[in-house]
């Protein structure tokens, strides 16, 4: 069947109707559509993936969802534009410029923390680029998946974008096919195995994972706002989420202070018992409750601690002078346990981030200038937020992804069209002026290796406003009043063109 399915999408690629902007555009209005005529049927499908609030749901992935289809409806023309660069002398008068062009069938396997958004954003992209795609959303969200499998063909080319349903089975024999990219986003064991069958293919990935966030606080920032808004961050989606601060990192002196300001803030945003409140998630399966759960046994939880296996429901928890080296802090938790580390200062916060994996987030709460571009310049992360957390993740402005264990490759907005993207090097030029190619021909001599040389070696030149100008001008006047004439409106542009170089290439 996934055979099948691929061998469709391919078909449909190749006869070229995903190519014209035309259609691109008719096919994102169309997933537009989807999304604002769904909004019910979708909350109600994650209601019951993972009891998110019907209010959560626009905000953490629908309206993201919507500015990223609305964005590309607005910017593609302008992405999918050829690209002029700048030349060089011996291509002045030649057209040169970059064609992102599809690169044809992409593997999108989504996630189940947030099934909706992790799977269409980078559709998106895929549908602007040009390319086809076959979309395997997450089992685990189960009726998501299925809701997804029912309304994509109705809106979408079911041809060109199919849905494949299934577990680890399905997925499997999707990794053995041949697709021109795949796009994961999940788990780092996971994504070892599709890293290792696209390599058969020499299939390049983009892997969206996770790892341990840290969250430094500092101890003369505002600490209470600072909670509040970690509290949300860690906490929201049942703390199912790839950014979410993994663990705090604090000076001792401060720690009782961060403790009580997280107490107080679940009181007001989830009441006296969370699992009462219709603000908070569950854990998406059993055997993730139980992998939870054991990452917390040994510890005295100082806020929250209480669970229900039957419902899958660990309350929001915090856990203080958690050991570095415990197994807490060796690997994702991906729920809502928030493990708190003291460091005796900033040098040591930086120390005890760049000693472990290069994190997909980190987050840093200081009101000092200098020390903020100090942690930012010493550390190194996929992203990074200020005083907040998770918030970078909502601009499509900025690439989206992780770096060494916590992924690679980016997405959102442009990001996700180039990275779905082939960017082709194009240079066009005419079989006129051969006498501008004779020092590169045989017989070769001292003069003519001198004129190649001084000519690979010219400064590149911005023509992007001038190229018809130059292409006419070295036409009709030929080289050498060409040069002549570059000369006077390099130096007129202000560039850095001495005598020697002129007199270099000339001799």
């Amino acid at each position: 069947m996934e055979r099948q399915v691929l061998q469709r999408a391919k078909e449909a690629f190749l006869s070229g109707r995903a190519r014209p902007l035309e259609f691109r555009l008719q096919q994102l209005h169309a997933l537009q559509r989807m999304i604002t005529e769904k909004e019910t049927e979708i909350s109600t499908a994650l209601k019951q993936d993972i009891n998110r609030s019907q209010y959560d749901t626009p905000l953490l992935e629908l309206i993201g969802i919507e500015n990223e289809v609305k964005l590309a409806i607005e910017k593609l023309a302008q992405w999918a534009a050829p690209r002029p660069v700048e030349k060089n002398l011996l291509t002045i008068s030649d057209e040169v410029y970059i064609q992102p062009e599809p690169l044809g069938v992409v593997l999108i396997i989504g996630a189940w923390n947030y099934p909706w958004a992790l799977t269409l954003l980078p559709l998106i992209g895929a549908i602007a680029a040009g390319n086809a795609a076959v979309v395997k959303p997450s089992e685990l969200s189960e009726c998501s998946s299925l809701l997804l499998r029912a309304l994509l063909p109705r809106y979408l080319d079911k041809d060109l974008y199919p849905v494949v349903t299934g577990g680890v089975s399905e997925t499997q024999q999707l990794l053995r096919l041949r697709f021109d990219h795949i796009f994961y986003t999940g788990g780092s064991t996971a994504a070892k195995l599709v890293m290792e069958a696209a390599a058969r293919h020499l299939t390049p990935v983009t892997l969206e994972l996770g790892g341990k966030s840290p969250c430094y606080i500092d101890k003369n920032c505002d600490v209470r706002t600072a909670c509040r808004r970690i509290t949300w961050g860690k906490f929201v989606n049942c703390g199912q989420t790839c950014i979410a601060p993994d663990y705090i990192l604090c000076e001792p002196c401060i720690q009782g202070r961060v403790v009580e300001c997280i107490r107080q803030t679940l009181l007001e945003f989830y009441g006296a018992d969370p699992k009462c409140s219709p603000d908070y998630g569950r854990i998406i399966n059993q055997r993730h409750f139980n992998r939870i759960m054991s990452l917390m046994e040994g510890y005295t939880p100082v806020v929250g601690g209480q669970s229900d296996s039957s419902q899958c429901y660990i309350a929001p928890t915090v856990l203080k002078d958690v050991p570095p080296h415990s197994r807490l802090m060796q690997e994702e938790i991906f729920g809502p346990v928030l493990p708190i580390v003291t460091v005796s200062d900033m040098d040591d916060a930086i120390n005890f981030i760049s000693e472990r994996e290069k994190p997909l987030a980190l987050y840093i709460f200081c009101s000092d200038k200098k020390a903020i571009k100090r942690m930012i310049e010493e550390t190194t992360s996929g992203g990074v937020t200020v005083n907040d957390v998770m918030m970078h993740y909502t601009l499509s402005s900025l690439p989206f992804g992780g770096v060494g264990q916590s992924g690679m490759g980016r997405y959102h907005g442009k990001h996700t069209f180039d990275q779905l993207s082939h960017h082709r090097a194009c240079l066009i030029r005419s079989l006129n002026m051969e006498s501008v190619n004779l020092a590169r021909y045989p017989p070769q001599d001292r003069r003519r290796a001198r004129r190649a040389r001084m000519a690979l070696k010219s400064p590149l030149i911005d023509t992007s406003k001038r190229t018809l100008v130059w292409a006419i001008v070295a036409t009709v006047l030929g080289v050498g009043l060409l040069i002549t004439l570059m000369v006077i409106l390099l130096i007129a542009s202000g560039l850095n063109c001495t005598c020697w170089y002129w007199r270099g290439f000339y001799n």
